[in-house]
């Protein structure tokens, strides 16, 4: 039971550092109809329709074996989302790396390799290259699925006497430890000797789980499912117990891969591609009549009851027995130290717009997502590339607009990070015309025990926080990933952040400016005023159906963010730079721009010909790609 108490009272686990800070995030409103808590937030999208989704991390494993550990977050992610009844319908991933080379290369094709071969989209993301990131790469991965109301589920056992549906893979010692002993703790010399505790993907078993899945929720024969990811069965079948019920587990009948597994290793393997379901027994004959079709391995391995207790039998002997509120909701609590330190600014990017397109966070990011299958399911309307994507919500006409976002290369004031990461992520998706509906949230950070780390993580999630609550906009999900520290040295704060967004008509969404088109700038103070802020994005996605084109003004600036516009429109502009503020370039036609009401507007200039602020727009294209 000591490594079921390590892993489930682990950071990765527990959040023994962060729950409380978390509390501060604002998580209900009108549409909210799962918030923080579960596998993954749940929006009422109308029309008896919800959207469920959140980020995850998968860092240390990346860093330790970039391939595998991509895949299997990726893999994690989705059987997150599956476990609230959800059919994922897209990912996206944030990468955080040193640079674009070979440990880069090799996490975007696991990536890839997994997201496409299960058939989810991936079409969007955030990529930054830091120094900082070199030791400690993060990798983190977002799925959104769609589940009608009727078939949320949740991952709580209620009836005693229901039966606990282990399906999926066979049990291995692939992953044992990971939660506690690479996803908890720093990284460092020794760090190749992690290597086995990173998990092994098998994306084709895991398409096929997604599927089995989706079919006993839609036929109503599962009252609640859970992913069996960190710590395994320890920590899927505690949470299925929580306060309300028990779980008891005859661990012998648990199908292997290696015969001579010792009880307290098939308790906390984390083997890849595994789903618990929770039956009842008249449902279970048709329930494993599913499992069979899709040719997975399953097993019924136990019971649920009213004792409130997990216990672990080994060949009709208990081998473990612990009251399950121990291990979630009495898991340890901690405050963290909070020691400010002085704030490192970025340095400003400077030199001609050509060269400043070339650089590694500048340049266009089509080598990187064309990797990836992003028209999978016929539902993307919206291609990656430019702010968010969007996909149909078949047979209407509305959308979905998804993006994924965080702060500027290195910054290091942790409250700012929080606050642009939350207002570029809204941003992106009214940009495509999406009323942002919702957020998540993966906070990674370095070791919470020093002083100046907890003042970063709490500093970060207010500024998460503020934003949110200053567009109004709960935060049904996240992801606290701690630890991010090679020998000591930490990687920036970097709370990373996903919105998404309700679009009215998918017909309407901006596609690009067009020859004749006025081209102006929509902006805010310099200074981050939130109120102003979160105006600026109701402004956006109501005026998006009406406009050409929108684009987000990012760090890299206006003249970037113009010539970022211009080659996605495939047309040049006569524009004029001017002194002003963050905000975003929108574009229509000359009756549409007399109409729009914004106090803060200026007029940049025309769309049209081939050339952008004295470049031809081939040599901006050259430098960019």
């Amino acid at each position: 039971m000591l490594a079921v108490f390590s892993l489930l009272w682990s950071e990765h686990c527990g959040y023994k550092h962060s729950a409380r800070l978390l509390r501060r995030l604002p998580s209900t409103g009108g549409r909210v109809l799962q918030g923080p808590g579960e596998n993954a937030g749940v929006v009422d999208l109308g029309e008896g329709l919800a959207v469920a989704f959140k980020v995850e991390s998968h860092n240390h494993p990346t860093a330790v074996e970039p391939f595998q550990g991509a895949a299997t977050g990726v893999g994690g992610i989705l059987r997150d989302v599956v476990a609230m009844g959800a059919r994922p319908i897209a990912l996206l991933d944030g990468l955080f790396f040193g640079d674009p080379g070979h440990q880069f290369d090799r996490a975007v094709a696991g990536i890839g390799a997994y997201g496409n071969s299960v058939g989810v989209p991936t079409v969007g993301g955030t990529t930054t290259f830091h120094e900082r990131y070199r030791e400690n790469c993060l990798v983190n991965a977002m799925c959104v699925g769609l589940v009608e109301t009727e078939r949320l589920t949740r991952a709580k056992a209620t009836t005693a006497g229901s039966v606990v549906l282990l399906f999926g893979a066979t049990t291995g010692r692939d992953g044992i430890g990971g939660a506690s002993v690479l996803a908890s703790q720093e990284l460092g010399e020794g760090a190749d000797e992690k290597r086995p505790s990173v998990q092994i993907g098998d994306p084709f078993t895991g398409k096929k789980l997604i599927e089995a899945s989706v079919e006993l929720v839609e036929r109503g024969l599962v009252e609640a499912l859970q992913d069996c990811g960190a710590a395994g069965l320890a920590s899927s079948l505690a949470e299925l117990a929580g306060r309300r019920a028990g779980i008891d587990v005859h661990l012998d009948r648990v199908p292997l891969r290696e015969p001579d597994l010792e009880p307290w290793e098939v308790m906390i393997s984390e083997s890849q591609e595994r789903m618990v379901a929770i039956t009842p027994g008249n449902c279970l004959a048709d329930a494993i009549a599913i499992c069979r079709r899709w040719e997975l391995d399953f097993a019924v391995i136990g019971d649920v009851t009213e004792s409130g207790e997990l216990r672990a039998f080994w060949h009709g002997e208990i081998v473990g027995e612990i009251p399950a509120r121990l291990l979630t909701d009495e898991a340890p609590r901690y405050d963290v130290e909070r020691d400010p330190r002085p704030v490192e600014q970025p340095p400003p990017e400077t030199g001609p717009l050509a060269a400043r397109l070339a650089t590694p966070n500048a340049r266009s990011r089509r080598w990187i997502y064309e990797r990836y299958d992003h028209l999978v399911g016929s539902r993307t309307v919206r291609r990656p590339g430019l702010d968010a994507a969007v996909l149909r919500l078949r047979p209407s006409l509305r959308g979905l607009a998804v993006s994924l976002d965080g702060p500027p290369p290195g910054l290091g004031e942790p409250r700012s990070a929080g606050v642009l990461a939350t207002l570029g992520a809204a941003r992106n998706v009214a940009c495509a015309g999406g009323e942002p509906l919702a957020l998540t949230d993966c906070l990674n950070f370095g070791n919470p025990e020093k002083g100046p780390i907890g003042w970063e993580l709490a500093e970060a999630i207010e500024g998460v926080a503020l934003a949110a609550e200053a567009l109004r906009v709960p935060v049904v999900s996240g992801n606290v990933s701690l630890y991010n520290e090679t020998d000591g040295r930490a990687i920036p704060p970097t709370p990373v952040v996903g919105c998404v967004g309700l679009v009215r008509d998918v017909r309407r969404v901006p596609r690009g400016w067009r020859e004749g088109d006025r081209v102006l700038l929509v902006w805010t103070p310099a200074a981050l005023d939130l109120e102003a802020e979160a105006a600026l994005v109701h402004f956006l996605w109501r005026a998006a159906p009406s406009l050409s084109l929108v684009h987000d003004v990012g760090t890299p600036g206006l003249d970037v963010a113009l010539a970022e516009a211009a080659l996605w429109s495939g047309v040049g502009a006569d524009v004029d730079l001017p002194e002003a503020g963050t905000g975003a370039i929108v574009a229509c036609a000359p009756d549409v721009a007399a109409t729009l009401a914004w106090p803060e507007l200026v007029e940049l200039g025309v769309a049209g010909g081939d050339s952008l602020l004295g470049y031809p727009l081939a040599q901006l294209e050259e430098a960019w790609a």
